[in-house]
């Protein structure tokens, strides 16, 4: 798997944005976390590249999931 860069659009209260975190660390995939309840210039930038607010916002490269979509990631990640 080619090194791809991961950032996680969440907030502390979202369960779906926990186990999203957890999938990526049993992957051992790094990722940058961006907290949209306390930074909200992250905030912004998740809209303006998702379209809606609510969490998680997962961006892989340039590929934009919303929610916790296992299969998606898995498909983006060429993971079967």
């Amino acid at each position: 798997m080619a090194h791809v860069k991961v950032k996680i659009y969440t907030t502390p209260t979202c369960p779906w944005c926990r186990r999203a975190k957890e999938y990526f660390k049993q992957l051992g995939i790094p990722f940058t976390e961006v907290d949209v309840s306390r930074d909200r210039k992250g905030a912004e930038e998740m809209i303006r590249k998702s379209g809606q607010m609510g969490v998680p916002v997962i961006e892989i490269g340039n590929q934009i999931i919303v929610g916790f979509d296992k299969a998606r990631i898995d498909r983006i990640l060429g993971i079967s």
